[in-house]
């Protein structure tokens, strides 16, 4: 089974990555719930790359590849933009966000919620943004 996928960065290929991910999850019999969140959390890391990092230039790329080790599963999410500064960040108030009828600012947050941990690393030019889940 294929477990890497490689798309240019333009939104239109969020749903390649989806349907990856979710066609990765499907053969693991996880529960509906878990498995849309999990593609959720994957979908909007893949979606800051694509928006933020490299300003939607189909000239460049992400690349997503899942393991599976025992019941641990890792995304690891890379590319060639502009870092994520994990140091400047700062975790949005969701519950604000839906009062006030704020959209978007709370992906990262969202995906902390999600997953068991989430890593940005940077090593010259490349970025990875390195996910794990714990499956049952």
């Amino acid at each position: 089974m294929n477990n890497s996928i490689r798309v240019n960065c333009t939104k239109k290929n969020l749903k390649l990555i989806r349907d990856f991910v979710t066609e990765y999850l499907h053969a693991l019999t996880l529960s509906d719930i878990l498995m849309n969140q999990i593609v959720l959390a994957v979908d909007e890391i893949c979606a800051n790359l694509i928006i933020h990092a490299n300003q939607e230039n189909p000239d460049k790329f992400i690349c997503l590849s899942i393991q599976q080790k025992k019941e641990m599963l890792t995304f690891e999410i890379a590319d060639q933009g502009v870092p994520f500064s994990r140091s400047e960040y700062k975790e949005p108030n969701i519950e604000e966000h839906i009062r006030i009828g704020k959209k978007g600012g709370v992906g990262i947050a969202l995906v902390n919620r999600i997953m068991d941990k989430v890593e940005f690393s940077s090593n010259g030019s490349k970025n990875v943004c390195t996910l794990y889940k714990k499956i049952k």
